[in-house]
């Protein structure tokens, strides 16, 4: 990634409090205060993230130093400083050394988005405030739409990936097949083409998949689990929309009481129900 020449000295943020010397020459400052209501670095990471969401902020683009942006926003240089750690830690902005490092605008990847997403649901969970139940209301909720859509939308290719996974062979590492069952899932979700709905139900599939023991059910019971997916993945193929939305939520219903199961909720991560 090349970087943008450094701003001239004593160029300062736009009237975001943020963009860089572009181009076409350096942005004229706004002198942003930020409202003691809150922390103040977060104040200034809220205001920066908007503008590199917003677009306002290009990736590739270096960011004012520590100085101009203290001034922009009226704060110390430290809060400054704590700011770009945390859009360092959400993977908005890297930090390069040298002489042609500084802070640089990072493109969001979306892997990365829901790979952090699935890693705090992971911390949550182990509180009381986030319990089993709550996970699996909010899967009834999500993926039977998203089961809806992907009939909707179903094109040979959708077709083809939600059968090979309703039908994929159990891993004799996983004679269970749970890890198998997510997967159906999750290709479901992506079927949807719809990346916001991939993103908000992927954590939580990645939290079932690591916090759910796979011991003590009956081998009859997963059978009846795969018989369930190959039922979602027959509508979704034949383009029936209602059906494919009532035959998962129907599955996601029959599914409550094996997950609330005592034993199969890890003890170390907090109460399951």
């Amino acid at each position: 990634m090349a970087p943008t020449r450094p701003p001239a000295a004593g160029s300062a943020p736009s009237a975001g409090g943020g963009a860089a010397e572009r181009s076409s020459g350096p942005v004229p400052a706004a002198h942003l205060r930020v409202q003691r209501v809150r922390p103040a670095y977060r104040q200034v990471a809220d205001e920066l993230r908007a503008q590199i969401v917003g677009g306002t902020l290009a990736a590739g683009e270096r960011l004012p130093n520590e100085a101009d942006l203290s001034r922009a926003f009226g704060v110390s240089r430290s809060t400054v400083r704590e700011a770009l750690r945390v859009l360092a830690s959400q993977h908005l902005i890297e930090t390069l050394r040298g002489v042609q490092g500084g802070s640089f605008v990072a493109s969001p990847d979306p892997s990365q988005v829901v790979a952090d997403v699935g890693g705090a649901l992971g911390v949550l969970v182990m509180t009381p405030q986030l319990r089993l139940h709550d996970l699996l209301e909010a899967r009834l909720l999500l993926e039977p739409a998203a089961a809806r859509l992907a009939a909707q939308r179903a094109d040979s290719e959708t077709v083809e990936a939600i059968g090979r996974a309703a039908g994929a062979p159990r891993d004799p590492r996983d004679p269970s097949g749970f890890v198998g069952h997510l997967d159906f899932h999750t290709t479901v979700l992506m079927a949807t083409g719809n990346l916001m709905i991939t993103m908000m139900g992927q954590p939580v599939n990645d939290v079932l998949r690591t916090r759910l023991r796979r011991v003590g059910v009956e081998a009859a019971e997963w059978d009846r689990v795969d018989d369930w997916h190959r039922v979602i993945a027959d509508h979704i193929a034949a383009g029936e929309a209602d059906a494919a939305e009532e035959a998962m939520r129907d599955h996601l219903v029959g599914l409550r009481p094996l997950y609330e199961r005592d034993g199969l909720w890890t003890d170390e991560d907090g109460p399951g129900h």
